[in-house]
């Protein structure tokens, strides 16, 4: 029984990777008015999450692993995510004047 939850939320992170990266697509499509510019790096870090999920899933199934999946990964995405809000303090501080 627990391999098989196991199973169906593996799944269920895969779907989810694949909602992320459309989403991440659809935001990065967006971001080209100035005022939005912090959602670029936003999209980005979707990506490198959508990307976690995927490998997680293969992780988890014995098919991939390595070390850097939880280390590196999640570390771009807080790189990304800091980076994303000093852009958007910076939006709302001057309001898109620079």
């Amino acid at each position: 029984m627990v391999e098989f939850i196991t199973g169906v939320l593996q799944v269920a992170n895969f779907f989810l990777a694949i909602v992320a990266g459309l989403i991440a697509a659809s935001l990065f499509e967006i971001s080209a008015k100035k005022e939005l510019r912090a959602w670029k790096p936003l999209a980005i870090a979707l990506v490198f999450f959508a990307l976690e999920q995927v490998f997680g899933g293969l992780r988890s199934f014995g098919i991939y692993q390595n070390p850097w999946i939880t280390h590196i990964i999640p570390s771009i995405i807080l790189g990304f995510l800091i980076y994303s809000l000093a852009l958007q303090l910076e939006v709302v501080k001057y309001g898109g004047k620079q």
